[in-house]
């Protein structure tokens, strides 16, 4: 006889505990960050260890200002599920500093300020590299080349990319003249404005098979990382569905059309953020969308967004705007596309 896992009365099923859920997340982000490391070096392991432990200090700060009990949520991994996501955004060899500005907006702006875990209306993640990507622009602009690039000269090991992370200088031989470059997304926005076509672009060897070279294998694994949470039930499928979906076919017609001036669509998908936030960002069931319908609708406008932002916004990837940007319209969407009740009147 079948046995199924149930609740108290009226037998609901049971609930998955927050640390459950966030803990699967971090599993599923291991094989996209194993990437990252490959192809641009353990700088981003420094990243994750400040990012996580900043937020953590932040969330204690937090949590004994407002009179609550410190273990059941800093034990709850929503802490550090915040942080690696927004270390995944930062260029590896970014200043130590940036982390602990980056979670100060993240954590005490974004989520304690709005009530704490379940009560934010923005992405504290996205919130927070948003904050850090305005206030020093500068500072992301040191983005590495992926290993085995031919021009590059490598990649920082441990010791060299501690001694950059901390003090802001590599040592010798490296230089932020010598390996820093702009990413996939950079060069195709600087260069076609310059009128060259996309098939002279992507003749740099910055490009792999679809998007940047390297850049295109972690958005594989973070696709497989994503392809996990949703066997395991833990993100809903229509929001990384629509998003990833939109994009497609919006760019499809502008690709037929002409495929010199507008890039293909894999392109779009596997060049920057996208797949990431499909996944791992856009999923936030907090500050997203809580209905099938609206989470269609929020998939698409961060999709859609993100791919308006890149053509004639002012950053090369949009998706964290493009986040932030549907985050407010959750509400209003939810509330159009919540299943009614018999009988009940349309929402006004």
């Amino acid at each position: 006889m079948a046995t199924f896992a149930t609740g108290a009365a009226p037998h609901l099923p049971v609930n998955r505990s927050v640390t459950r859920v966030m803990g699967l997340v971090l599993i599923a982000l291991v094989p996209g960050v194993f990437a990252h490391v490959i192809f641009f070096g353990p700088g981003l392991l420094w990243q994750i260890v400040l990012a996580t432990t900043f937020a953590l200090g932040f969330e204690a700060a937090m949590l004994a200002w407002r009179r609550r009990p410190l273990r059941p949520f800093l034990t709850d991994l929503s802490a550090p599920v915040t942080a690696v996501l927004f270390a995944l955004c930062l260029p590896p060899l970014a200043p130590w500093w940036i982390a602990a500005i980056g979670m100060c907006a993240a954590i005490v702006v974004a989520k304690h300020l709005y009530g704490g875990l379940g009560h934010n209306v923005f992405n504290p993640a996205m919130l927070g590299y948003v904050v850090v990507l305005l206030c020093f622009p500068r500072e992301f602009t040191h983005w590495l080349p992926p290993a085995g690039l031919e021009s590059s000269l490598g990649t920082p090991g441990f010791i060299d990319s501690t001694i950059a992370i901390f003090s802001g200088q590599l040592p010798a031989p490296w230089g932020w003249d010598a390996i820093g470059q702009a990413t996939p997304l950079d060069t195709v926005r600087e260069w076609s404005n310059r009128g060259q076509t996309l098939a002279e672009i992507r003749g740099n060897p910055l490009f792999g098979d679809f998007g940047g070279k390297g850049w295109e294998w972690i958005a594989n694994f973070y696709a497989l990382g994503g392809l996990f949470l949703l066997w395991k039930k833990i993100i809903p499928w229509q929001t990384p569905v629509a998003t990833l979906g939109s994009v497609v076919l919006v760019t499809v017609p502008f690709w037929l059309y002409d495929g010199d001036v507008n890039p293909f669509p894999l392109q779009h998908v596997f060049s920057g953020a996208l797949v990431l936030g499909a996944f791992f960002i856009a999923t936030d069931p907090v500050s997203g969308c809580a209905s099938p319908r609206g989470r269609l609708i929020f998939g698409a406008g961060v999709g859609l967004l993100t791919l308006l932002i890149r053509r004639w916004g002012a950053y090369p990837d949009g998706l964290a705007f493009a986040v932030l940007l549907m985050n407010f319209a959750a509400p209003w969407i939810d509330l159009h596309t919540r299943p009614r009740i018999y009988g009940e009147g349309r929402p006004s």
